[in-house]
């Protein structure tokens, strides 16, 4: 068997995340302590105990999604569980970096923090929304979306094979909802998040993005991870600081990154963190793998007797 780990993105989150996981392990509850220290601010709290308006906005939406992932895979480190191939979907990508020693730990909460800070107040001012267009191929969505007269919209996140996330002007997503059928799709489906993400609308939190990035250290190890701008492994020679700065206007290939993933071996993936989307992407992309979520002690229990 040979593991692959996957992290979730933004849309994932939801008040309570990870409350009995870090209320029965201190493993957990080290995590969230050394993140709170860092950032100066209580990340339990915000995660377990904020409205749900609140863990929204992506500045805390962001770091509570991290900070919970990361906090899994530390536990599962200590019973002996690694995997040499990562991969996450769009913030993801940063939970799997620093799991990857890529980032340290430190480097990736002030980075990510920055990252959903900026991302949340450098938004131009205008009606965002996001959806995810079920049914349709790739190309058909890209026509769909030049087809929009409503306001601007672009694909922002080819998921797996049949869905895809738009995004754009509110304005334009409505139409997506309206038309989309008529372009073939089984379904629409507006999403929780709040910003025109992965478009050229984020441009300037892109070079304010990359102007943090200079402040911390990256570097590549031997742990292979999947990047969302080309779905390819990042290596010697990348930059890096380059790569990360444009991911947050840049379509992310998470369908393709698992398809990548497979051809290096991946035969069972382990998705860490809230939700269980991406588990679904995966049986999409290829039926022949196995899969595993770990968001809370149920799911954490059946993944260690079954891997056991």
């Amino acid at each position: 068997m040979k593991l692959g780990f996957v992290f979730p993105g933004q849309g994932a989150q939801f008040v309570g995340m990870g409350k009995d996981l870090y209320d029965e392990y201190e493993e957990i509850r080290s995590v969230y302590k050394e993140a709170s220290e860092i950032l100066g601010i209580d990340i339990a709290k915000l995660s377990f105990e904020s409205t749900e308006e609140e863990l929204m906005e992506t500045k805390n939406t962001q770091i509570c999604i991290l900070v919970m992932s990361l906090a899994i895979a530390k536990l599962l480190e200590t019973k002996n569980i690694k995997a040499d191939i990562s991969a996450g979907l769009s913030l993801g990508e940063y939970s799997a970096l620093a799991y990857s020693d890529m980032i340290s730990f430190k480097d990736a909460v002030k980075i990510v923090r920055a990252r959903g800070t900026l991302m949340q107040e450098l938004v131009p001012e205008g009606n965002w929304a996001m959806a995810a267009v079920i049914g349709l191929e790739d190309e058909k969505v890209d026509e769909l979306c030049k087809s929009i007269k409503s306001g601007f919209v672009v694909p922002a996140n080819y998921n797996c094979p049949g869905q895809v996330a738009v995004s754009g002007e509110k304005a334009g997503i409505d139409e997506v909802i309206k038309v989309g059928k008529d372009f073939g799709a089984k379904r629409v489906i507006e999403l929780k998040t709040s910003g025109p993400f992965h478009t050229c609308k984020l441009e300037e939190a892109s070079r304010r993005l990359r102007d943090e990035l200079e402040k911390i250290d990256i570097r590549v190890t031997d742990k292979k991870v999947f990047k969302n701008i080309d779905a390819k492994e990042y290596v010697d020679g990348d930059d890096i600081r380059d790569i990360l700065s444009k991911h947050v206007m840049s379509p992310v290939r998470f369908g393709r990154s698992i398809e990548n993933m497979i051809d290096e071996g991946v035969d069972t993936f382990v998705e860490i963190g809230p939700g269980k989307v991406l588990s679904g992407f995966i049986k999409k992309v290829s039926k022949d793998v196995g899969g595993y979520n770990i968001q809370d002690l149920d799911s954490l229990n059946k993944f260690l007797t079954e891997i056991y």
